[in-house]
């Protein structure tokens, strides 16, 4: 049982890990570009960047919701599949 729960744990944090990395290296991205340009511009504006990255990252996450989907549920059925072995 115990060797289950490590091996769940792992297999959730990398799941994790996978599915939000789109999200965060998009804001990553956009977050960079808009500090270039201010820094080129000599805008300092600190709210400039909260609504690009904000739109950027609903967009990413309209893309990839899906495939998130479809991750998280292979996920669950793997653990609900491999639950009644562990259980005994």
């Amino acid at each position: 049982m115990e060797n289950f729960l490590v091996a769940i744990s792992k297999q959730s944090l990398y799941l994790v890990l996978i599915l939000s990395a789109p999200s965060v290296l998009v804001a990553l991205i956009v977050g960079l570009a808009i500090s270039l340009v201010q820094a080129t511009t000599q805008i300092q504006e600190q709210t400039l960047t909260f609504v690009p990255k904000l739109v950027a990252v609903m967009m990413i996450l309209a893309l990839t919701g899906p495939w998130c989907m479809v991750q998280l549920m292979a996920f669950t059925k793997n653990i609900l599949d491999q639950f009644p072995k562990y259980i005994q």
